[in-house]
């Protein structure tokens, strides 16, 4: 093949390949997928996101009040969730779940320690509203959204 043939044939593969980077799927090794921890906390901030939304929370203790470390700053968790298009047909949208909603989340944690998780594949995101129900936010207190059963 001539240089000219092998510079067509490497533009077109290149042209035909190149759409497929944008469906790329990165994965989830980086969780622990053999831990689980199911947190409480208030909603900061919603990040909807193509291929994985997020929220980042706040902790809260059984009482709701904010926990924090030993510097005093109060800890703050990351959840990452499936494609906003999909959870948003299961309820889970910026509207429902605005800052200062108290939730409740099962994440497999990062391997290397850091506060943030994904939910893994029917754990429920449990929605109780602005204030800390009676007996904490739960599935018997607030409102199951993502699980297999919805």
């Amino acid at each position: 093949m001539n240089r000219k043939h092998w510079l067509a044939f490497a533009g077109t593969l290149l042209f035909t390949l190149a759409p497929l980077s944008g469906h790329a799927h990165h994965s989830f090794a980086m969780y622990d997928q053999q831990q689980e921890v199911t947190l409480t906390g208030r909603v900061t901030r919603f990040i909807p996101g193509a291929n994985h939304a997020q929220m980042i929370f706040e902790l809260l203790d059984g009482e709701g009040n904010p926990v924090t470390d030993d510097a005093g700053n109060i800890r703050q968790w990351g959840a990452e969730m499936g494609p906003a298009t999909r959870i948003a047909r299961l309820g889970v949208t910026p509207d429902n779940f605005p800052n200062g909603t108290i939730i409740t989340v099962r994440l497999n944690p990062l391997r290397n320690g850091k506060t943030f998780g994904a939910m893994p594949n029917g754990a429920p995101l449990i929605h109780c509203g602005m204030t800390m129900p009676a007996g904490g936010c739960n599935a018997d207190t607030g409102t199951s959204y993502l699980s297999e059963n919805n």
